[in-house]
């Protein structure tokens, strides 16, 4: 685990600014704001999609980003919370297509009170994986 540089807490505001503006509160605590960071400095945020089998707020900004004609990633991170203040770490789907899209990816998380960045391929190991 790295700590984080001043970049990684540029995209932790990022992502605490979207889930402000953002923020439902019929849903409350189930509202998830996410930023990532491209290796062209370039930083997209994306709020979760409401339904059945809605979007996670890291695909939707992780889409974003591909939408613009991004490929590289160098960060992720997502919150929850009225403030953003709370660091929620990928569900699974989000790790299965963290480890698909980006396993080098840094992903931010909040490790006993400390923001810390692990890649996203560790935070799967044992991923599926066509070879």
């Amino acid at each position: 685990m790295k700590a984080l540089t001043r970049a990684d807490y540029e995209l932790l505001t990022e992502a605490q600014r979207v889930i402000q503006s953002n923020y439902d509160e019929a849903e409350q605590n189930h509202t998830v704001g996410a930023a990532v960071r491209c290796k062209s400095g370039n930083v997209y945020a994306g709020v979760n999609v409401y339904s059945l089998h809605g979007a996670c707020a890291e695909q939707v900004a992780i889409g974003t980003a591909i939408t613009q004609g991004e490929r590289e990633f160098e960060a992720i991170v997502a919150v929850r919370g009225k403030d953003g203040g709370e660091i929620v770490p990928p569900c699974g789907n989000c790790r299965q297509m963290l480890n698909d899209y980006m396993p080098e990816c840094s992903v931010i998380l909040r490790i006993d009170g400390e923001e810390k960045k692990v890649k996203a391929r560790e935070l799967l190991p044992f991923a599926y994986g066509v070879e």
